[in-house]
């Protein structure tokens, strides 16, 4: 599991209710220091410090610092202030809900493609680039990721996204392993968070897993379960894992068409 006593960088915090806020929560729990990184003061102070599940002194504790991804020389800065470091979570990815997401895949707005590619993939690479330096010793990288073998309605450019992700964590995964740096994925099921709400209808999706889903999955409730497996990724009981994505989704990626009744789990 996590190593104690060292320093794990978790990218993409929102707010409490994040994945990436869980998966913090973990680290912590197994003993690892945990540095945030929020893309700017903006953000944090909309979306974070008025959380209603935190104090601000619970708040004022923690570790957060700014980074915009699509920035070098942020990126730069942020690596550069923090020394060695054991493992970073990618957390990150957006897309213009208005022409990149909903009921119709066509649209003309390149550039917002452009930019969704460059923040939910691109910025891995570039986080890697600047990460590894500072994993003297070997390390690990987690991103987040969702099922992008098949193509869900409304998802259409972030599952495009998602799949170039994937590719660019099996090629990161070949290029450090000389570094003893493991690179892998987490693709979780539809879980609830303020990011998700940007999904045009996401209770179709959180619906289609009541169908899918051999395992009960709650939308709700499996953040803990997604940040446990980045958890395990990070850290040494997962050392020969390379380049591989892990799902957490209640088993809904290995099922074909819908579950009959009698299969479906208990409520």
């Amino acid at each position: 599991m996590i190593e104690a006593g060292k320093t794990y960088v978790v990218m993409g915090l929102l707010n409490s209710d994040s994945i990436a806020f869980a998966i913090g929560r973990v680290i912590e729990q197994h003993g690892g220091k945990v540095v945030y990184s929020v893309q700017n003061e903006r953000l944090k102070r909309i979306f974070f410090d008025r959380s209603k599940d935190l104090t601000p002194e619970q708040i004022a504790a923690l570790d957060i610092r700014f980074c915009d991804v699509t920035i070098e020389d942020e990126l730069k800065t942020f690596f550069a202030g923090l020394g060695e470091i054991a493992g970073v979570v990618h957390s990150i990815g957006y897309a213009n809900p208005k022409t990149c997401l909903g009921a119709e895949f066509h649209t003309d707005a390149i550039e917002d493609i452009k930019t969704a590619f460059h923040i939910s993939a691109v910025s891995l690479a570039s986080v890697v680039r600047h990460a590894y330096p500072h994993m003297k010793g070997g390390g690990a990288v987690v991103a987040l990721t969702f099922e992008s073998r098949l193509a869900f309605p409304h998802y259409n450019w972030m599952g495009v996204n998602k799949a170039a992700l994937e590719a660019i964590v099996r090629a990161l995964a070949r290029r450090h392993g000389r570094d003893l740096i493991r690179v892998n994925a987490v693709s979780a099921g539809p879980v609830a968070t303020k990011a998700a709400t940007s999904i045009p209808h996401f209770d179709m999706l959180a619906g289609t897993w009541q169908k899918i889903s051999p395992l009960p999955w709650n939308v709700y409730e499996e953040k803990t379960e997604v940040a446990n497996a980045a958890a395990f990724l990070l850290g040494p009981l997962s050392k020969k894992i390379t380049g591989q994505t892990i799902y957490v989704d209640g088993g809904a990626s290995i099922i074909g068409g819908e579950l009959t009744p009698e299969e479906r789990p208990a409520p």
